[in-house]
């Protein structure tokens, strides 16, 4: 069965052809700038391994996603011969609020509740939304799967997901911890039991996925019980440009001290803050560490900050689990930074972590092991793939 992946931002695209049968990636990219000047498609060539990019105006998703399907069955970068080769079409849904607690073949009822949820994630939900529409135009009749980045989330008690707001507050706007990341936390949390060779549904896991976007974990026995973000990405880790936990008192505070509407307070805690926002350098952590390498003392104490707050987290969601057995670091931080994961797990003997530092320090994105072997505690890295997990949902929910 070949699976197409679909993931649409607000002015992207991006894609990815399995042939699940061998689980092969057949195709890879996305387009960029979608309605804006300067749109471009970027895809890697799989016979060359090079990355090529195409210039070209595209003003909507459904014509970014004909020009995708054109490349696909491209003479010369193609890897199929026709549209009608591709079995399903599986799609990235960034909020499925209490009503998806799994992945879902769409059909009207199930875009009917996303665009319910839509007011839960403004930006993402209604673009998510275009892909399906496009790929009913274009391909009639071809299945589609909804995979939500909430829906791992779900399992998470009452306890754990509400905030202490007036109750008929929460009932009326839904407003409580939904989580998000929980694609990648599900697939990278099954991939390392199974690089381990031990039961997914009986273990303590606690995954990073940390990047620009950042969330942490809490896996029990194959579920999630806890995660740092909330309502929004804001809430938990300090991220690329978002703060993260923050007293909602010094909101309030900063609203009225410099006379802010609330678009402008989220622009503030979303795209003016985190890592950027405290360093006065930048949000990629490459810069960071560049300035620092200079002697930039406010770019140290950001990452001093950024640090502590993943360890905290790490600490307090141990507590919540009953002790760990597996800690897992994901994403572009996670999967590259050695210094974050060596701060992260440094001094943490006390809770059987014996931490391999000097291993650590030579691991860039691949699977391994980089604790000793007589640590309690796992701690591994595993590069993400929610594309593949989206894929293998998709192929599920169809067979």
């Amino acid at each position: 069965m070949k699976i197409l992946v679909l993931n649409c931002g607000s002015s992207s695209i991006k894609y990815k052809l399995f042939d699940m049968t061998s689980g092969n990636v057949m195709a890879q990219g996305g387009v960029e700038k979608v309605g804006l000047k300067g749109t471009f498609l970027k895809f890697t060539d799989m016979a060359t391994g090079e990355k090529v990019t195409i210039e070209k105006d595209i003003p909507n998703h459904e014509e970014g996603i004909s020009f995708i399907l054109s490349i696909l069955t491209d003479a010369q970068y193609g890897c199929i011969a026709d549209y009608k080769e591709i079995d399903a079409i599986g799609h990235r849904v960034v909020h499925g609020g209490e009503k998806f607690s799994s992945s879902v073949v769409v059909d009207n009822e199930v875009i009917s509740k996303v665009i319910e949820c839509a007011d839960l994630a403004p930006l993402h939900n209604p673009a998510n939304l275009k892909g399906i529409t496009a790929m009913n135009r274009i391909l009639p009749g071809t299945p589609q799967v909804g995979v939500f980045d909430t829906a791992f989330h779900q399992s998470m008690p009452d306890y754990a997901y509400s905030y202490a707001i007036p109750y008929e507050i929460y009932k009326q706007y839904g407003i409580r911890r939904y989580g998000f990341h929980g694609t990648s936390h599900r697939y990278v949390s099954l991939r390392a039991c199974e690089i381990l060779g031990v039961p997914f549904e009986n273990q303590r896991i606690i995954t990073a996925h940390i990047g620009n976007g950042g969330s942490i974990t809490a896996i029990k026995d194959g579920k999630s019980i806890d995660t740092s973000m909330g309502l929004t990405p804001v809430e938990g880790l300090i991220m690329g440009t978002r703060c993260g936990d923050i007293d909602a008192g010094a909101l309030v505070y900063i609203m009225q001290r410099k006379k802010l509407d609330p678009e402008s307070v989220s622009e503030l805690i979303n795209k003016k803050s985190g890592v950027a926002g405290f360093s006065g350098v930048s949000s990629d952590m490459r810069d960071l560490d560049k300035a620092i390498n200079e002697g930039n003392r406010r770019a140290a104490l950001t990452l001093e900050m950024y640090n502590y707050r993943i360890k905290k987290y790490v600490g307090s969601y141990t507590a919540a689990l009953g002790g760990l057995d597996i800690l897992i670091f994901t994403g572009g931080v996670g999967e590259n930074q050695w210094n974050t994961r060596e701060a992260v797990c440094s001094n943490m003997e006390y809770m059987g972590l014996v931490f391999d530092a000097e291993k650590n320090r030579t691991i860039r994105g691949t699977e391994t092991v980089i604790s000793k072997p007589e640590s309690k505690v796992t701690v591994m890295v595993v590069p993400t793939d929610e594309e593949f997990m989206i894929a293998k949902d998709t192929l599920t929910l169809l067979t």
